[in-house]
């Protein structure tokens, strides 16, 4: 569910390899018939029970690498078992004028866990779902191995013991906002902002909060909004992590603490950003904390410093484009070529770092991929009336938070700008490392490369 939509802030303030193969969705059935739509990744001793919030369903979370790759990072170390809440996705839904109570939503957890045969599992979850995980692990403390909560609330609505919380009489109008938003792709964009930068990635979201639910669906996060388990934390025995992002404009980090301060021997860790969401951000950070509360081993840190293949590809005469096209016409081309870049890198196994105007930054784990998707994408940009020019090199690079920074950067950057219309220009280094590929390549001589030392050997990808 994690519920926050554009402008009602107002209101409530006075890195991991993607999956390949997809799960298969199957169902279970509550005792009153409903059903849950649910899957198993991964084949590892210990079960974790993840129910996957609204805003986007367990059949289109593999239409995003970023989130596939963290439920595979999840399955490196558990059995995965996710599912649609109640009202959700592919689950059955829920008459917005008759919700339930929190404990349909709980009775869901165990029915799931016993249609997969799982007698004994840690749950994890965010947002409005963390209630109902709540409520099951103090009701059946002896099928809970551990507890994750990540921007969780116990209580939403202000009182003395919560004085942070929303006030009451803005629920409604809070509740309003979301509404109002649902399906414009906002929603997404305020609980996982880092998810949502672009026009496009906009519109990708809008499509999953349509297809995971209608803006009447509302009325279930305002029954969480409304409820309060802050009388059962104290009976919760299972070992609980709390996890807040001190920016989240949606469960504020008071939330966090409560809960933590209330659940005996549970172990709080507050995090830097501002998403709502579980797997936005930088995610890595959350599941290493996952990994060792649940497992008592913390992942190996990952350097800073690794060898990539870096891609810069850019427009070639981009500026006469808009002046022809006019400014409507050229933003549609260039969302167009967004989505194409975006689509080739997926194939290749790219990583999208950065979006500059009319190019883009990438890197890959192997130069003969970059290669073929620069390739890819110089030859499918033509039926968008386009060429670009593309250079690569392979070299460290240092990762700041999702960008790239180093040595290897500029020196791609300096052979794009070399390279002609339809052009994949690359170092000496590349062709060195994809020998014996079949990759041919045309002589370019040496050049100075600005502000790089030297005379560098450069190659044009042939056709």
């Amino acid at each position: 569910m994690g519920w926050f939509a554009p402008g009602a802030e107002l209101l409530h303030r006075t890195d991991c390899a993607a999956v390949t193969d997809v799960p298969a969705t199957r169902y279970a059935t509550t005792v009153e018939g409903a059903y849950l739509a649910y899957q198993v990744l991964g084949d590892r001793p210990m079960d974790l029970v993840l129910p996957v919030n609204g805003g986007f369903a367990i059949e289109l979370i593999w239409e995003e690498p970023a989130i596939s790759a963290c439920m595979s990072r999840l399955a490196s170390f558990s059995r995965v078992i996710t599912f649609d809440p109640r009202g959700f996705g592919s689950s059955g839904r829920v008459d917005p004028s008759a919700v339930p109570a929190v404990q349909a939503w709980m009775d869901d957890l165990g029915t799931v866990m016993d249609t997969v045969g799982s007698e004994r599992a840690a749950l994890l979850s965010w947002g409005e779902s963390a209630m109902a995980a709540m409520l099951f692990a103090a009701t059946y403390p002896q099928r809970v191995s551990s507890l994750v909560l990540v921007n969780a609330y116990a209580r939403y609505l202000r009182n003395e013991e919560c004085p942070w919380g929303l006030r009451a009489d803005l629920l409604a109008a809070y509740v309003a906002v979301i509404q109002d938003a649902w399906g414009t792709g906002l929603v997404t964009e305020t609980l996982a902002p880092s998810m949502v930068r672009t026009d496009d990635a906009r519109r990708r979201w809008a499509r999953a909060e349509r297809l995971s639910a209608s803006p009447d669906a509302t009325a279930i996060p305002r029954a969480f909004l409304a409820s309060d388990v802050t009388q059962i934390l104290s009976a919760i025995q299972a070992p609980t992590l709390v996890i807040s992002r001190q920016g989240d404009r949606h469960v504020r980090p008071e939330h966090s603490r409560y809960i933590a301060s209330r659940i005996p021997g549970a172990k709080l860790v507050e995090l830097p950003g501002d998403d709502n969401f579980l797997f936005a951000g930088r995610p890595e950070e959350v599941l290493d904390e996952v990994q060792e509360f649940v497992t008592g081993i913390r992942p190996a840190p990952v350097l800073d410093r690794v060898l990539a293949t870096v891609v810069f590809t850019d427009i070639v005469g981009s500026t006469e484009h808009a002046r022809k096209l006019g400014d409507r016409r050229w933003r549609e081309t260039l969302n167009g070529y967004d989505e194409l870049v975006r689509r080739q890198l997926e194939r290749f196994r790219g990583r999208h770092v950065k979006s500059m105007g009319d190019g883009t930054l990438a890197t890959f784990d192997g130069p003969a991929r970059a290669i073929e998707c620069a390739r890819a994408i110089a030859e499918t940009v033509k039926g968008l009336g386009l060429d670009i020019r593309a250079g690569l090199h392979t070299g460290e690079v240092e990762a700041r938070g999702e960008d790239v920074a180093g040595i290897a950067v500029h020196i791609a950057a300096r052979v794009s700008e070399l390279a002609v219309a339809g052009e994949v220009l690359v170092s000496r280094t590349v062709t060195d490392l994809v020998a014996g590929s079949g990759i041919e390549f045309e002589d370019r001589g040496d050049h100075q490369l600005k502000g790089i030392p030297g005379a560098w050997r450069l190659f044009a990808v042939k056709p």
